[in-house]
């Protein structure tokens, strides 16, 4: 997922024009970082910060998925 999706899944942001400005204000830290991108591709396990707060990107297999994988 992209760095702007993800603010407007958690709810940072309603709108991408919302998102893309909030990113460019440098209020978004990816990582510890500042992360000015709105395209940044997050991984499992990414720390986004705003605003005081931390949200970890989560894990987006479906545990399902993976055991019937390691199953195989």
């Amino acid at each position: 997922m992209k760095l702007d999706q993800y603010l407007k899944f958690i709810g940072i942001v309603h709108t991408g024009g919302e998102a893309k400005m909030v990113i460019r204000s440098g209020r978004i830290r990816v990582n510890g970082m500042v992360e000015n991108r709105r395209g940044r591709k997050l991984i499992d396990g990414d720390q986004i910060i705003f605003a005081n707060e931390t949200y970890i990107v989560p894990n987006s297999d479906p545990l399902g998925r993976k055991l019937a994988r390691s199953e195989k």
